[in-house]
């Protein structure tokens, strides 16, 4: 494929949403997809993002998974500049503030909004370093365009798009209802400068015959000027990691309980559940059957439970504790359950907590579950790393990205998992994670740890020696070989329901010019 001459002065799409979740960050994965196949060089990029679901990108930065996705969908290696600003929640006032891949400090809202000048300042900066790289950018916007309280220190939506002299496309969602008000609505209530800006509508996840909404897209347009590029049916058949909150058709507390005949795995929905992503391969393999457990309940019938990350591991052990969920998870223990802990919920087997510093609200001990003989200690300096090791037990290969700011030590009746033999590329040896010495109890600090095929049907062999991934698993290869067969699905989607001749006039690209490039 012939690719499209890269320039310094990269063309910028925004794409703005008339509300939080209505699918800006689906519609800017497929366009990622749709224009790398047409040969333009292209790239994501969100000035600021709101998430605990993060990861970590080759040189060592700590940037929003959405953006990840998106960078995949683009064939292209991730970077910070694509998420130069990450906020991490941690209580419902006040979240870490990652800055072009690096902590710098925890901040309250009130403060965080008081000026945000100097961050609009360094996104603005990893914009144009982006622009120097690709010839196209599709910024992606946060929550409603049109909150009218937060447009004088919103950054993220019209601002950027203004700095970045980039036509606007507009994302309503007509699942949640009221797509008329969302749109018009919204272009109503924003400045003359920003409606101008705005070119065209994308109405998303729709339900039914099309045809029965004509009259709609007529109205909407006749009342706005404004074309709807699309009209994108609700698909069910492809699977995108979701940005922040949990996918909509994730089962959560379902009151069918375990499934007999499957291997049943659990997954704790902490208060402040991070990366949660880690256990999508197991909902694609069709023997396995994972709950999310919010409220407390018997856990009989599992076959493992997960303690999944947190970003506030000593407010969620209270949590814990308060609910009742600790005296569950004893209990499971004593029946004999396998419990497995994943980066904070690694802690939250061990013994105690220690934060000196206050890193997660008053520095004091938390004491935890006491199933591991492990004692974390938590510190201002985050790890951040993509990890390569071996299974301790059976010499398989695992890989993964840490994003931590504890550090835990092992007692006497604790056996590391994992020899690490890579961090950020460079080799280094030593071990990570605790296992009990029966084995049945186990954490790490290694996220995507499943998406190793190897590994995961290890792991699932362990727990059923009837596990066949031949029969089971919809996809025999690597959770990457998964990703980019769901990212062509979605721009097959997507360019069946989209007005691609009003989308290269928006652009201003020659259709001719670049259908002949991508040949």
């Amino acid at each position: 494929m012939k690719n499209i001459e890269k320039h310094s002065g990269a063309k910028c799409v925004a794409v703005l949403g008339t509300g939080s979740d209505v699918g800006k960050s689906v519609v800017v994965t497929a366009l990622c997809r749709i224009f790398n196949d047409l040969g333009v060089p292209v790239a994501p990029f969100k000035a600021q993002n709101m998430s605990n679901n993060s990861y970590v990108t080759p040189e060592g930065g700590e940037m929003g998974r959405a953006q990840i996705v998106q960078a995949e969908a683009a064939r292209i290696t991730p970077h910070v500049d694509m998420n130069p600003v990450l906020l991490k929640p941690s209580t419902d006032i006040c979240a870490q503030v990652v800055l072009q891949g690096k902590p710098m400090g925890n901040r309250e809202a009130k403060e965080y909004f008081s000026n945000t000048e100097y961050l609009f300042e360094k996104a603005l900066a990893s914009l144009e370093c982006l622009r120097g790289s690709y010839s196209l950018i599709f910024m992606e916007g946060a929550g409603s365009c049109a909150e009218v309280n937060l447009r004088p220190r919103d950054f993220v939506n019209f601002r950027m798009a203004h700095a970045a002299d980039a036509p606007v496309i507009l994302v309503a969602d007509i699942d949640r209802g009221g797509v008329f008000a969302q749109i018009i609505g919204t272009l109503d209530i924003i400045p003359e400068e920003d409606r101008k800006r705005v070119k065209g509508i994308i109405i998303n996840r729709f339900r039914g015959d099309p045809d029965i909404f004509t009259t709609g897209i007529e109205y909407i347009e006749n009342k706005t000027g404004i074309p709807v590029l699309g009209l994108i049916p609700y698909f069910h058949h492809i699977q995108i990691e979701s940005e922040d909150g949990l996918p909509l058709d994730v089962r959560i507390d379902p009151s069918s309980g375990p499934e007999p005949g499957k291997i049943n795995m659990g997954v704790i929905r902490l208060p402040h559940i991070s990366n949660f992503t880690d256990f999508d391969p197991f909902t694609r393999d069709a023997s396995v059957n994972v709950h999310y457990l919010a409220r407390v309940r018997p856990l009989d019938g599992y076959d493992v439970i997960f303690l999944p990350g947190t970003k506030n591991g000593r407010f969620d052990m209270e949590w814990l504790k308060n609910t009742g969920w600790a005296g569950e998870l004893s209990k499971f223990i004593r029946d004999g359950g396998r419990l497995v802990g994943i980066c904070g919920g690694y802690q939250l087997l061990g013994k105690v907590i220690i934060d000196p510093d206050g890193v997660e609200g008053t520095p004091g001990e938390t004491y935890c579950l006491g199933f591991l003989d492990v004692e974390t200690t938590l510190h201002k300096d985050k790890i951040l790393s993509r990890s390569t090791g071996i299974w301790e037990d059976d010499g398989e290969k695992t890989e993964g990205y840490e994003i931590h700011m504890g550090v835990t030590k092992l007692g006497p009746g604790v056996r590391s998992v994992i020899h690490v033999l890579t961090q950020n590329g460079e080799p280094v040896d030593h071990c990570d994670g605790g296992k009990s010495s029966d084995g049945r109890i186990w954490g790490t600090y290694f996220h995507g740890l499943f998406d190793m095929r190897g590994f995961r049907h290890s792991f699932l062999h362990a727990i059923s020696a009837n596990y066949n991934p031949g029969k089971h698993d919809c996809h025999r290869g690597q959770a990457s070989d998964f990703k980019d067969y769901q990212y062509d699905l979605l721009a097959d989607h997507f360019r069946a329901h989209i007005n691609m001749d009003s989308l290269f006039t928006i652009l201003g690209y020659n259709k001719k010019e670049i259908c002949n490039a991508a040949l």
